[in-house]
């Protein structure tokens, strides 16, 4: 439990999240697709990246997150699990429960963990823009923004006045996060919205646009290795080309499991397979 330091330890981490993932998937119905195509990205970004201490969820040194896409709850409170903040049995035990922590979407109501509820897409976006011009107008230089987005979601149009305005604002302690698996949940994005080259929009509008593999671990861990310094006047935008369903092989790339619960036979299979891949990177 804890803050990891190597490649190889990420890896094995991002399995254990995704054995978690279809677990839960097991007993309830959640968004399984997107939630294993950002799962090494959010690996990553809370047990490697992230200055952030569960003991002390509120410290204003910390680094903020805002779940933009916030149906991707799951992954997100496992990766909070694996870093202390509860356990990995709360998440399962209390979800979709009267009274639990944890749902379809994240609610900083019940979840001392979420600085922010979400869940209508195009919302945390402005909302973390919002939080890192507060942090710049507060002289702190300790503190970065991160927001995770999908692909679909970048249809809405406050996404791009807050892409604006971030640049207006000179926010280069926002680090954006999109998801870019190329599915939504009524078909591909170029059927629902066609929206053409996102990075390209995003440089149009001055941001310090990042495009790489976003289910490759050393890649991500690379990407925010060499991140600008926090008080850049440029906000910088991970263009991260995932699979949707990515690690369970019946899931990927199919529209039908942006949302689902496995069967028993199902869930028995493809922990066969993530423990496989765990022996592999043993």
């Amino acid at each position: 439990m804890g803050k990891l330091s190597t490649v190889e330890e990420l890896k094995r981490a991002a399995i254990e999240i995704r054995k978690n993932l279809l677990e839960l998937c097991s007993k309830e119905v959640i968004h399984i697709g997107g939630d294993l195509s950002v799962a090494d990205i959010m690996t990553v970004l809370w047990q490697y990246q992230m200055n952030y201490d569960p003991k002390n969820p509120k410290e204003e040194s910390r680094d903020r997150f805002i779940l933009s896409k916030g149906h991707a709850s799951a992954v997100t409170s496992f990766n909070q699990a694996a870093i202390g903040c509860f356990t990995t049995a709360d998440v399962i035990r209390e979800y979709a429960t009267d009274g639990g922590r944890f749902s379809m979407h994240s609610c900083d109501l019940v979840n001392p963990f979420i600085e922010v509820s979400t869940g209508s897409l195009g919302h945390g976006f402005p909302v973390a823009c919002g939080i890192a011009s507060a942090l710049k107008m507060k002289g702190n230089k300790t503190s970065r923004v991160y927001v995770v987005m999908g692909d679909g979601e970048q249809s809405e149009g406050s996404i791009w006045e807050a892409s604006m305005n971030a640049v207006h604002q000179k926010l280069g302690n926002l680090v954006a996060v999109v998801d870019f698996n190329g599915l939504e949940a009524d078909g591909t994005l170029d059927e629902v919205t066609a929206l053409g080259d996102i990075a390209d929009k995003y440089r149009s509008f001055g941001w310090n646009v990042r495009e790489f593999n976003g289910n490759d671990i050393a890649e991500i861990k690379n990407q925010f290795d060499h991140l600008p310094e926090i008080t850049s006047d440029v906000p910088t935008v991970f263009m991260c080309h995932t699979t949707k369903g990515k690690g369970v092989p019946f899931m990927e790339n199919q529209v039908r499991w942006h949302a689902g619960r496995v069967s028993n036979e199902q869930y028995e299979e493809t922990v066969k397979t993530l423990d496989k891949a765990l022996e592999k990177e043993a």
